[in-house]
């Protein structure tokens, strides 16, 4: 069922009645900094045509409100990062933690270790006191100094925890499954009645997370992955026939492939999950490197590792989180098609050299760049103003430039992916000179490429 303007009114825990300490008016218009209107909306589209009628999808502003539903110096916030790494984790971290302690003068913030493991059955070890002595350098250091899990856990065992420690609010840093796991946590929370918020910060260098435009890691990922491509780009033109192959990550989305071949310029072909494509036959991959090699005497191929679902079909080596193992033999891309492209000209009597490049764990290990940084830093003040202000079952996003409040609910329904037929695609196709659709039946033919 299709998700309509009801599906992103953001949940609350009652009407907030104390006021904010934060040295803001309500006046806009004139420059000054404010807070913001209960009733301030975002529209998630900016395009429309003259005369159409049709409802508008609108998301709640983000943003610090002048009523509190929390009481400042009685509230308790706990911060719990899952998942995968991605570059920073540590920036959103200390945000959280300087912008409740300095500006809403929260007595008490709680770090639980090692993802939801740390809230599901926790040891003393589990939960550590965070304030601005401990958070003053992380920013500069890659992973997360709170540690990460991924997998199941019992909401019910999670919820307990955060009683035991009366919790007024829990902010998780994660992807798709933090998502789903902190949108669970909210469920139980409300069927138990309890005054408790849930706020989550999308992380996933994959930038797959609905209704946000970028999430924040990309940034940095794509700037690693570029470097990558430039190593293959010189490999490949450093020898006769030579072949730069990249695999970068990208479970079911490819922006990461996608955004470095962009920025690269040097890429030939450019494959994702989102577009199927042809490795045999007069119009595969194979051939088509073929014709590009007698034609220039190089190639650079990228390749999300989403692709490897198709070695593997619906059986497949799976991690805690429910997720395919990309890096297993039976699904990695990367070494699926470094071999058949030695084989396939191998066989040919075709003298050429293969150079494969795997940056994906150094990619998300890093500390963030400029951009990530500015991001990170505005999406934890943005968590901790949201869990202030009472909203919950809520992540923080940003359209447009402006960040706003999504519904968990909504956000877990679907993900994030280029449309094939889209103008994103068509700027990777423009950029490389490959084939529009890989569906039709033909690999992107790449002799025509500089």
């Amino acid at each position: 069922m299709p998700l309509v303007a009801g599906d992103f009114e953001v949940p609350t825990l009652g009407a907030p009645v104390f006021s904010s300490p934060l040295p803001l008016t309500m006046r806009t218009g004139d420059g000054a900094a404010h807070f913001v209107r209960e009733d301030a909306r975002v529209a998630l589209e900016v395009e429309c045509e003259l005369g159409a009628t049709a409802p508008r999808i609108l998301l709640e502003k983000a943003g610090p409100r002048a009523k509190l539903f929390y009481e400042p110096s009685r509230a308790r916030v706990g911060l719990v990062t899952c998942g995968g790494l991605s570059p920073g984790i540590n920036n959103v971290i200390r945000a959280v933690v300087l912008e409740l302690h300095h500006h809403y003068g929260v007595p008490a913030i709680f770090g639980f270790r090692y993802g939801f493991d740390g809230l599901d059955a926790p040891t003393v070890s589990d939960t550590v006191r965070l304030g601005p002595d401990d958070v003053r350098l992380i920013h500069k250091q890659g992973g997360s100094v709170l540690g990460l899990s991924r997998g199941r856990h019992d909401t019910g065992a999670i919820v307990d925890t955060l009683m035991a420690r009366c919790l007024t609010a829990l902010i998780a840093v994660g992807g798709d499954g933090t998502i789903r796991g902190a949108l669970a946590i909210h469920r139980e929370i409300a069927k138990r009645g309890l005054p408790i918020a849930v706020v989550a910060v999308p992380k996933t260098i994959d930038n797959d997370i609905p209704f946000v435009d970028k999430t924040f890691g990309f940034d940095t990922a794509v700037e690693l992955a570029r470097s990558a491509i430039d190593a293959a780009h010189v490999e490949a033109t450093g020898a006769r026939n030579g072949i730069g192959l990249v695999k970068l990550m990208g479970r079911d989305s490819g922006f990461i492939a996608a955004a470095a071949t962009l920025a690269s310029d040097d890429v030939n072909v450019c494959l994702v999950p989102e577009v199927p494509f042809a490795i045999d036959g007069e119009h595969g991959l194979l051939a088509a490197l073929e014709r590009r090699l007698r034609a220039r005497s190089h190639a650079v191929v990228v390749v999300a590792e989403g692709c490897g679902a198709a070695l593997v079909g619906g059986v497949a080596e799976r991690d805690p989180s429910g997720n395919v193992r990309y890096a297993a033999p039976s699904a990695d891309i990367g070494m699926h098609l470094r071999d058949v492209i030695k084989d396939y000209f191998r066989g040919r009597e075709f003298p050429m050299t293969l150079k494969y490049i795997d940056p994906s764990y150094m990619v998300r290990a890093v500390p963030a760049n400029a951009s990530d940084s500015l991001l990170c830093d505005a999406l934890g003040r943005h968590a901790a103003h949201a869990a202030m202000t009472g909203k919950t079952g809520v992540l923080i996003g940003r359209v447009h430039g402006v960040f706003t409040h999504v519904p968990l609910a909504a956000a877990a329904r679907e993900r994030k992916r280029i449309d094939p037929e889209g103008a994103y695609w068509l700027s990777i196709v423009e950029a490389t000179g490959q084939e529009a659709r890989g569906d039709r039946g033909h690999a992107p033919p790449c002799e025509a490429l500089a």
